[in-house]
């Protein structure tokens, strides 16, 4: 059986993991070696490992924690953040990624999915995508690549917008069209992080993460305003996402990973659990 993810993340700055509030405002929860340790602990089924400031910054991720998380934890981990070239993929891999989360990069120059595709594999490709809900007007003027795009039903004369470097620039990019875009040169997984819900703790965006959940045929990782197991089981159940992602229930010790899946295996959701430890 196909079972249901959880993934926590870990938002990193300045060699620290850190939780904002719609990517800023943000708080210290921790070495990321220790917090990953941690997860793995627990259960976590994967781990999304971020630089949040590396892009904007213009810097590279740092090799060291990456390799430090990859020699102390057995799960399987995605690394992105400050990835422009395929030079940075291979860094990373060989430092011990199972995956990398390309996200700027992909926006602009979208040949770096399919030649990360090419040398890794689909598996290891995989694209962050960070839309924002925005007045269609404005939309429509910055469009680039669809004539017509999607607006909310819930927020009418809003649309969706792909914002890059932290969420700091619109970019024009419909993020349903690009999802398509992505996956046909390449990527093996989406994870799609709402900046309207991120860190409000009020529950997955389950509109935005349906359209693109139902326009693209790879497994799609449900990101952003996560506040407790039922705002998983409602964003699992509403939409086709594969997997939910969260951090700040996480990591300031709200839930834990097995409550969390004891809470979603009760509902009717196929998790994996962790085997009884022998006496």
């Amino acid at each position: 059986m196909i079972t249901n993810r959880i993934i926590p993340c870990l938002d990193v700055n300045e060699g620290r993991v850190v939780k904002g509030v719609n990517f800023v405002q943000l708080r210290d929860a921790g070495d990321p070696v220790e917090v990953a340790k941690k997860y793995d602990e627990q259960g976590a089924d994967e781990l999304v490992f971020l630089d949040i400031t590396a892009t904007h910054e213009g810097r590279d991720i740092t090799l060291d924690m990456v390799q430090r998380v990859a020699e102390q934890c057995f799960m399987p981990f995605t690394v992105g953040g400050g990835i422009r070239t395929i030079d940075d993929v291979t860094r990373l891999i060989q430092a011990g990624a199972e995956k990398v989360s390309i996200n700027t990069a992909a926006v602009f120059d979208p040949n770096i999915v399919k030649l990360t595709a090419q040398r890794f594999g689909r598996c290891a490709t995989v694209v962050n995508i960070d839309p924002k809900r925005v007045p269609m007007n404005e939309l429509r003027a910055r469009c680039k690549n669809t004539d017509s795009p999607v607006e909310s039903t819930i927020k009418p004369g809003y649309g969706f917008e792909i914002h890059t470097h932290g969420g700091r620039k619109p970019t024009g990019l419909d993020p349903v069209a690009f999802a398509k875009q992505v996956v046909e040169l390449g990527a093996g997984e989406i994870i799609l992080t709402s900046m309207d819900g991120d860190g409000t703790k009020d529950g997955y965006d389950i509109e935005i993460t349906k359209l693109i959940a139902d326009a693209v045929n790879v497994p799609v990782v449900a990101s952003g305003g996560c506040g407790s197991p039922e705002h998983m089981r409602q964003v699992l159940t509403e939409t086709r996402a594969d997997a939910a992602l969260a951090a700040s229930i996480f990591h300031y010790g709200e839930y834990t990973i097995q409550e969390t899946k004891e809470y979603l295996a009760k509902a009717g959701l196929p998790m994996r659990m962790l085997e009884p430890v022998a006496n």
